[in-house]
């Protein structure tokens, strides 16, 4: 089914996801049903895009639990959210026309119907159009405005990433060595992954945190001098080796903890938080919604970055719209090498 600029004739229905319970623990297929939906002319001040990839984040899994946090919860039996790159193929609006590239976030689905002011124009010519979900977009502002504005990293500081083979991870390490970070360490879910870091990313160490060794033992033998920043992505065992590990007026920026996320019961806190106090160590949040006044800043320095050659980025598809609950998934058990992409073409 698809919709090229030449023709008027709109598809009948789309295909999109809907979350039909809330996952307990570890979701499960049967959380989920693909559905087919009408697709209709935009009303005006819209468009119709048909989507072209869309992503599947660490941060979704969240957004199925029916709990007050800072974006609302998933409906129950209503098309799934999420950032999605396509192309215009029927206009009511000014300013796109149909043939016109743009990211938005109707995602999870085949086509979307979204008003104009929340679609934005992409260049495909000027990058991959799936990098704009990747290191062009989110995640890639993402790990920009949590290393440089949150944990205010300076030349010569000693950085450590927790899954720094994913989206964020493996832009964080990148950055902090391209602006002179002393020493950049990263853990990987696998040693395929350990190597990739250290080869390809240009980390100074690497270690795999599913080797039976305890986490900490692995970080105190890749930071013999301690560590300055830390961008976690993990939580749990990961945070607590960073803190004992961390100098003096260390940086945490705390952007994910996947390893909690399908627990059913509260996870534990790190046992030695009392080091916060002697360390003066800051621990901050990140929400990329926060920062949206560096995009032009990290939309010019990465994109110079990404053609030099200097910051790489690894992409793992997984064909067509039937299939995104499995790529969900599959992230969620860490089979992606950098960002998880959907892609419907």
């Amino acid at each position: 089914m698809s919709v090229t600029p030449e023709s008027a004739e709109l598809p009948a229905v789309s295909r999109e996801w809907h979350l039909v319970r809330r996952p307990h623990g570890w979701p499960v297929p049967e959380d989920f049903a693909l559905r087919e939906a009408p697709v209709t002319a935009p009303a005006d001040g819209q468009v119709l895009v048909r989507n072209l990839h869309f992503s599947v984040d660490p941060y979704m899994r969240g957004r199925m639990n029916d709990v007050k946090s800072y974006t609302p919860p998933f409906q129950l039996d209503h098309p799934m959210e999420g950032g999605a790159v396509g192309e215009v193929v029927a206009s009511n609006a000014e300013g796109l026309a149909v043939g016109d590239h743009v990211l938005h976030f109707g995602g999870w689905r085949e086509y979307a119907t979204v008003p104009a002011k929340h679609a934005t124009k992409v260049d495909g010519k000027a990058a991959p159009l799936s990098a704009y979900l990747g290191v062009l977009g989110m995640t890639g502002l993402t790990a920009y405005a949590g290393l440089f504005e949150v944990a205010s990293f300076k030349e010569g500081d000693s950085v450590f990433v927790s899954g720094a083979a994913g989206a964020v991870g493996a832009q964080v390490g990148q950055m902090a060595r391209l602006k002179g970070a002393s020493r950049v360490i990263g853990s990987a879910g696998s040693d395929e992954k350990v190597k990739l870091l250290v080869e390809e990313y240009g980390f100074d160490a690497a270690f795999n945190y599913k080797d039976p060794r305890p986490v900490a033992e692995q970080l105190r033998e890749a930071a013999p001098d301690g560590i300055d920043v830390y961008f976690d992505n993990v939580g749990g065992e990961h945070l607590e080796a960073a803190i004992s590990r961390m100098n003096v007026h260390g940086r945490a920026t705390i952007c994910g903890m996947i390893a909690g996320y399908n627990d059913t019961e509260p996870t534990p806190g790190p046992r030695n938080m009392a080091m916060i106090i002697g360390k003066r160590l800051r621990l901050q949040g990140v929400l990329v919604g926060d920062h949206a006044a560096l995009q032009p800043q990290f939309v010019a320095e990465v994109g110079a970055w990404i053609r030099s050659g200097e910051l790489k980025y690894n992409e793992t598809f997984v064909e067509g719209v039937e299939n995104g609950v499995e790529a969900f998934l599959g992230m969620l058990r860490g089979e992606n090498t950098g960002k998880m992409i959907v892609s419907l073409v």
